[in-house]
Protein backbone atom coordinates (compact mmCIF):
# COMPACT_ATOMS: atom_id res chain seq x y z
CA UNK A 1 0.00 0.00 0.00
CA UNK A 2 1.49 3.59 -1.04
CA UNK A 3 0.87 6.35 1.26
CA UNK A 4 1.35 9.81 0.77
CA UNK A 5 2.27 12.20 4.18
CA UNK A 6 1.57 16.11 3.90
CA UNK A 7 2.40 18.72 6.59
CA UNK A 8 3.53 22.15 6.59
CA UNK A 9 4.09 24.86 9.20
CA UNK A 10 5.58 22.20 11.09
CA UNK A 11 6.92 23.06 15.12
CA UNK A 12 9.61 21.15 17.04
CA UNK A 13 7.19 19.11 18.79
CA UNK A 14 4.52 18.43 16.50
CA UNK A 15 7.75 17.13 13.93
CA UNK A 16 8.77 14.42 16.79
CA UNK A 17 4.84 13.69 17.40
CA UNK A 18 5.21 13.02 13.16
CA UNK A 19 8.56 10.95 13.35
CA UNK A 20 6.98 8.38 15.74
CA UNK A 21 3.92 7.98 13.10
CA UNK A 22 6.11 7.92 10.17
CA UNK A 23 8.59 5.63 11.86
CA UNK A 24 5.50 3.06 12.69
CA UNK A 25 4.20 3.11 8.82
CA UNK A 26 8.11 2.19 7.78
CA UNK A 27 8.31 -0.48 10.36
CA UNK A 28 5.05 -1.82 9.12
CA UNK A 29 6.73 -1.65 5.93
CA UNK A 30 4.57 0.63 3.83
CA UNK A 31 5.56 2.46 0.80
CA UNK A 32 5.70 5.93 1.49
CA UNK A 33 5.83 9.34 -0.10
CA UNK A 34 6.57 12.47 1.98
CA UNK A 35 6.08 16.32 1.29
CA UNK A 36 9.24 17.89 0.89
CA UNK A 37 8.23 20.05 4.01
CA UNK A 38 7.69 17.15 6.15
CA UNK A 39 11.06 15.35 5.32
CA UNK A 40 12.89 18.97 6.69
CA UNK A 41 10.89 18.72 9.98
CA UNK A 42 11.33 14.74 10.10
CA UNK A 43 14.82 15.17 10.31
CA UNK A 44 15.24 17.91 12.33
CA UNK A 45 13.07 15.72 14.79
CA UNK A 46 15.82 12.83 14.25
CA UNK A 47 14.92 11.07 11.94
CA UNK A 48 17.05 11.04 9.21
CA UNK A 49 17.08 7.52 7.86
CA UNK A 50 13.86 8.16 5.10
CA UNK A 51 13.28 5.34 2.83
CA UNK A 52 11.15 6.78 0.61
CA UNK A 53 9.47 9.28 -2.02
CA UNK A 54 9.41 12.90 -2.59
CA UNK A 55 6.91 15.30 -3.98
CA UNK A 56 6.58 19.06 -3.46
CA UNK A 57 3.68 19.52 -5.05
CA UNK A 58 0.61 17.73 -6.66
CA UNK A 59 2.52 17.71 -9.71
CA UNK A 60 4.78 15.17 -8.68
CA UNK A 61 2.43 13.43 -6.40
CA UNK A 62 2.88 10.03 -7.15
CA UNK A 63 0.21 8.23 -9.96
CA UNK A 64 0.10 5.13 -7.62
CA UNK A 65 -0.63 6.82 -4.40
CA UNK A 66 -3.61 4.80 -2.12
CA UNK A 67 -4.20 6.81 0.40
CA UNK A 68 -3.41 10.98 1.12
CA UNK A 69 -2.63 11.30 4.89
CA UNK A 70 -2.66 14.59 6.04
CA UNK A 71 -0.55 15.73 8.85
CA UNK A 72 -1.61 18.76 10.97
CA UNK A 73 -4.93 20.65 11.61
CA UNK A 74 -7.71 21.37 9.32
CA UNK A 75 -5.69 24.59 7.39
CA UNK A 76 -3.26 21.49 6.04
CA UNK A 77 -6.65 19.06 5.57
CA UNK A 78 -7.97 21.82 3.40
CA UNK A 79 -4.37 22.34 1.19
CA UNK A 80 -4.42 18.88 0.74
CA UNK A 81 -6.87 19.68 -1.86
CA UNK A 82 -4.91 21.35 -3.73
CA UNK A 83 -2.44 18.38 -3.79
CA UNK A 84 -4.91 16.00 -4.84
CA UNK A 85 -6.80 18.04 -7.01
CA UNK A 86 -9.17 15.64 -9.11
CA UNK A 87 -7.42 12.43 -8.97
CA UNK A 88 -10.19 11.22 -6.23
CA UNK A 89 -7.29 10.08 -4.20
CA UNK A 90 -8.82 9.07 -0.39
CA UNK A 91 -7.84 11.72 2.20
CA UNK A 92 -7.48 10.90 5.87
CA UNK A 93 -6.44 13.52 8.39
CA UNK A 94 -4.72 13.25 12.06
CA UNK A 95 -4.82 15.90 13.85
CA UNK A 96 -1.62 17.82 14.97
CA UNK A 97 -3.30 21.10 15.03
CA UNK A 98 -6.01 22.88 17.34
CA UNK A 99 -9.35 21.43 16.56
CA UNK A 100 -8.82 19.72 13.76
CA UNK A 101 -12.59 18.97 12.86
CA UNK A 102 -11.62 17.49 9.48
CA UNK A 103 -9.04 14.95 10.68
CA UNK A 104 -10.01 11.94 11.84
CA UNK A 105 -7.27 11.20 14.47
CA UNK A 106 -6.23 13.83 17.81
CA UNK A 107 -3.08 12.10 18.89
CA UNK A 108 0.12 10.10 17.52
CA UNK A 109 -1.03 6.85 19.43
CA UNK A 110 -4.52 7.23 17.13
CA UNK A 111 -2.74 8.08 14.25
CA UNK A 112 -1.19 4.80 14.24
CA UNK A 113 -3.89 3.15 15.03
CA UNK A 114 -6.00 4.83 11.95
CA UNK A 115 -3.00 3.63 9.84
CA UNK A 116 -3.31 0.14 11.09
CA UNK A 117 -6.90 0.49 10.04
CA UNK A 118 -6.20 2.06 6.85
CA UNK A 119 -3.77 -1.06 6.27
CA UNK A 120 -6.13 -3.45 6.91
CA UNK A 121 -9.53 -2.43 4.84
CA UNK A 122 -11.15 -1.25 7.96
CA UNK A 123 -12.53 2.04 6.55
CA UNK A 124 -14.67 3.90 4.48
CA UNK A 125 -14.74 6.35 1.85
CA UNK A 126 -17.11 9.66 1.45
CA UNK A 127 -17.03 11.67 -1.24
CA UNK A 128 -17.30 15.48 -0.74
CA UNK A 129 -18.73 17.58 -3.00
CA UNK A 130 -16.43 20.98 -3.77
CA UNK A 131 -17.11 24.81 -5.30
CA UNK A 132 -15.98 25.77 -8.64
CA UNK A 133 -15.10 29.96 -8.71
CA UNK A 134 -14.96 31.63 -12.22
CA UNK A 135 -13.83 34.94 -11.78
CA UNK A 136 -11.67 36.97 -14.96
CA UNK A 137 -9.38 38.44 -12.20
CA UNK A 138 -8.00 35.19 -10.69
CA UNK A 139 -4.27 34.92 -10.80
CA UNK A 140 -3.47 32.20 -12.86
CA UNK A 141 -2.11 29.92 -9.82
CA UNK A 142 -5.23 30.43 -8.09
CA UNK A 143 -6.71 26.77 -7.16
CA UNK A 144 -10.53 27.91 -8.16
CA UNK A 145 -11.81 24.96 -6.53
CA UNK A 146 -13.24 24.50 -2.35
CA UNK A 147 -13.93 22.46 0.17
CA UNK A 148 -15.24 24.51 2.94
CA UNK A 149 -16.46 27.72 1.50
CA UNK A 150 -16.14 30.69 -1.17
CA UNK A 151 -15.89 33.95 0.14
CA UNK A 152 -16.77 37.77 -0.29
CA UNK A 153 -15.26 40.28 2.45
CA UNK A 154 -14.39 43.41 2.88
CA UNK A 155 -11.24 45.32 3.58
CA UNK A 156 -11.79 48.56 5.15
CA UNK A 157 -14.51 49.78 7.35
CA UNK A 158 -17.25 50.50 4.63
CA UNK A 159 -19.79 48.17 4.10
CA UNK A 160 -20.36 46.79 0.68
CA UNK A 161 -23.23 45.95 -1.65
CA UNK A 162 -23.57 42.22 -2.73
CA UNK A 163 -25.56 41.84 -5.66
CA UNK A 164 -26.33 37.79 -6.02
CA UNK A 165 -28.06 36.05 -8.77
CA UNK A 166 -29.16 32.47 -8.44
CA UNK A 167 -29.55 30.42 -11.94
CA UNK A 168 -30.09 34.21 -13.15
CA UNK A 169 -32.67 35.14 -10.50
CA UNK A 170 -31.62 38.27 -8.89
CA UNK A 171 -32.59 38.35 -5.07
CA UNK A 172 -32.38 41.99 -3.07
CA UNK A 173 -28.78 43.23 -2.56
CA UNK A 174 -27.06 42.40 0.80
CA UNK A 175 -25.48 45.20 2.32
CA UNK A 176 -22.84 43.40 4.95
CA UNK A 177 -19.42 43.18 5.31
CA UNK A 178 -19.26 40.11 3.14
CA UNK A 179 -20.84 37.21 1.75
CA UNK A 180 -20.23 33.07 2.01
CA UNK A 181 -20.86 30.35 0.09
CA UNK A 182 -20.82 27.16 1.32
CA UNK A 183 -21.01 23.78 0.92
CA UNK A 184 -22.10 20.73 3.63
CA UNK A 185 -18.68 19.74 4.81
CA UNK A 186 -17.51 23.91 5.07
CA UNK A 187 -21.34 24.71 7.37
CA UNK A 188 -19.29 23.49 10.33
CA UNK A 189 -16.57 25.99 9.86
CA UNK A 190 -16.52 29.85 8.90
CA UNK A 191 -20.47 29.79 8.00
CA UNK A 192 -20.88 28.46 11.20
CA UNK A 193 -19.34 31.51 12.90
CA UNK A 194 -21.63 33.96 11.00
CA UNK A 195 -24.84 32.40 11.83
CA UNK A 196 -25.36 29.42 9.01
CA UNK A 197 -26.98 26.15 9.47
CA UNK A 198 -25.26 22.96 10.55
CA UNK A 199 -25.92 20.55 7.63
CA UNK A 200 -25.13 17.14 7.29
CA UNK A 201 -22.36 15.98 4.91
CA UNK A 202 -23.63 14.48 1.60
CA UNK A 203 -26.48 16.99 1.55
CA UNK A 204 -26.78 18.36 -1.87
CA UNK A 205 -27.01 22.11 -1.00
CA UNK A 206 -25.21 25.46 -0.69
CA UNK A 207 -25.59 27.55 1.95
CA UNK A 208 -25.53 31.20 1.21
CA UNK A 209 -24.76 33.71 4.33
CA UNK A 210 -24.02 37.36 4.14
CA UNK A 211 -21.87 38.64 6.93
CA UNK A 212 -22.80 41.21 9.86
CA UNK A 213 -25.42 42.03 7.43
CA UNK A 214 -27.18 45.47 8.23
CA UNK A 215 -30.59 44.19 8.14
CA UNK A 216 -33.03 42.43 10.64
CA UNK A 217 -34.64 40.42 8.01
CA UNK A 218 -31.69 38.69 6.28
CA UNK A 219 -31.00 34.94 6.93
CA UNK A 220 -29.14 32.67 5.33
CA UNK A 221 -30.29 30.69 2.15
CA UNK A 222 -29.83 27.13 1.16
CA UNK A 223 -30.22 26.16 -2.67
CA UNK A 224 -29.58 23.23 -4.36
CA UNK A 225 -26.48 22.62 -5.17
CA UNK A 226 -27.14 22.64 -9.02
CA UNK A 227 -27.51 25.93 -8.63
CA UNK A 228 -24.67 28.76 -10.03
CA UNK A 229 -24.79 31.55 -8.19
CA UNK A 230 -23.48 35.00 -9.77
CA UNK A 231 -21.87 37.37 -7.15
CA UNK A 232 -20.94 41.03 -8.13
CA UNK A 233 -19.75 43.50 -5.60
CA UNK A 234 -21.12 47.19 -5.37
CA UNK A 235 -17.79 48.74 -3.67
CA UNK A 236 -16.26 50.58 -6.64
CA UNK A 237 -12.98 52.40 -5.68
CA UNK A 238 -12.66 49.79 -2.10
CA UNK A 239 -10.62 46.76 -1.78
CA UNK A 240 -12.57 43.02 -1.39
CA UNK A 241 -10.93 39.79 -0.49
CA UNK A 242 -11.75 36.99 -2.44
CA UNK A 243 -11.02 33.31 -0.65
CA UNK A 244 -11.50 29.88 -1.62
CA UNK A 245 -10.94 28.09 2.07
CA UNK A 246 -7.57 29.53 3.12
CA UNK A 247 -6.15 30.87 -0.11
CA UNK A 248 -7.09 34.50 -1.06
CA UNK A 249 -7.05 37.30 -3.53
CA UNK A 250 -7.98 41.08 -4.71
CA UNK A 251 -11.20 41.52 -6.05
CA UNK A 252 -12.28 44.53 -8.23
CA UNK A 253 -15.95 46.30 -7.66
CA UNK A 254 -17.74 45.68 -10.14
CA UNK A 255 -16.90 42.09 -11.45
CA UNK A 256 -18.55 39.01 -10.67
CA UNK A 257 -17.69 36.00 -9.09
CA UNK A 258 -19.79 32.66 -10.45
CA UNK A 259 -19.44 29.97 -8.16
CA UNK A 260 -21.12 26.53 -8.89
CA UNK A 261 -20.57 22.93 -7.95
CA UNK A 262 -17.35 21.47 -9.38
CA UNK A 263 -17.64 17.93 -11.40
CA UNK A 264 -15.68 16.12 -8.81
CA UNK A 265 -15.71 15.24 -5.50
CA UNK A 266 -12.95 14.91 -2.76
CA UNK A 267 -12.85 10.86 -1.18
CA UNK A 268 -12.71 11.28 2.55
CA UNK A 269 -11.55 8.44 4.82
CA UNK A 270 -13.94 7.83 7.45
CA UNK A 271 -14.46 5.50 10.11
CA UNK A 272 -18.11 4.43 11.11
CA UNK A 273 -21.53 5.73 10.24
CA UNK A 274 -21.75 8.39 13.17
CA UNK A 275 -18.45 10.28 12.25
CA UNK A 276 -19.85 13.58 11.99
CA UNK A 277 -22.23 13.54 14.74
CA UNK A 278 -19.41 12.43 17.20
CA UNK A 279 -17.20 15.53 16.19
CA UNK A 280 -20.14 17.75 16.59
CA UNK A 281 -20.44 16.19 20.20
CA UNK A 282 -16.80 15.97 20.82
CA UNK A 283 -15.32 18.73 19.18
CA UNK A 284 -18.06 21.64 18.62
CA UNK A 285 -19.65 20.61 21.91
CA UNK A 286 -22.82 19.96 20.11
CA UNK A 287 -25.84 19.84 23.20
CA UNK A 288 -23.25 20.61 25.73
CA UNK A 289 -25.30 21.33 28.79
CA UNK A 290 -25.56 19.96 32.43
CA UNK A 291 -29.08 19.11 32.50
CA UNK A 292 -27.97 16.44 30.03
CA UNK A 293 -25.85 14.97 32.39
CA UNK A 294 -28.33 13.42 34.56
CA UNK A 295 -30.32 10.31 36.48
CA UNK A 296 -33.26 9.30 34.84
CA UNK A 297 -35.31 6.43 36.05
CA UNK A 298 -32.52 5.69 37.46
CA UNK A 299 -29.91 5.31 35.22
CA UNK A 300 -27.08 8.21 33.81
CA UNK A 301 -27.56 8.30 30.16
CA UNK A 302 -26.30 11.31 27.94
CA UNK A 303 -28.88 13.00 25.56
CA UNK A 304 -27.70 14.71 22.33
Amino acid sequence: MHFALYGRNIGPDAGKRMAALVGHLINKGVRLSLFVDLVEALQAAGLTELPCGRFSSGCDLPEDVDVFLSLGGDGTFLSSLTMVKDREIPVAGVNFGRLGFLTSAGSPDAGCSLVDRIVAGDYSVESRSLLRMSYEGLPEDFYPYALNEISMQRVGPNMIGIEVAIDGMRIPTYWADGLLIATPTGSTAYSLSVGGPVVVPGSSVFIITPMSPHNLNVRPLIVPDTSVVDVTIKSAGRRTVLSADNRSADMLGGWTVRVSKAPFPLKCVTFGRNGFFEALNEKLLWGEDRRNDRAVYGRDIKLI
